[in-house]
């Protein structure tokens, strides 16, 4: 398991995602809990409010499932089916 930290830095600051993650078997990662997304994105709805955390789940979960963040996972993990070196 561990944690996977997004970030972007752009003209307008920078933005920040971070999700917990397990191994459920060899070459396959999932999210952790997906409604424990950690970011400093704030949404705002068609009319113009800021969505609350629940509001905004489904979409952070969806900016989340559409980032390669798996394969980096995997590749750091030493890929499938290969042995697993963890730092102490």
């Amino acid at each position: 398991m561990g944690q996977t930290i997004w970030a972007w830095h752009g003209d307008e600051g920078d933005v920040g995602m971070a999700w917990d993650w397990v191994q459920l078997t060899c070459g396959v990662v999932a999210m952790a809990d997906p409604m424990a997304v950690v970011t400093n994105l704030r949404l705002v709805g068609e009319e113009g409010s800021v969505l609350t955390a629940y509001e905004s789940a489904r979409h952070f979960n969806a900016i989340v499932h559409g980032l390669p963040w798996q394969q980096a996972v995997e590749q750091a993990l030493g890929g499938p089916g290969q042995p697993v070196a963890m730092a102490a």
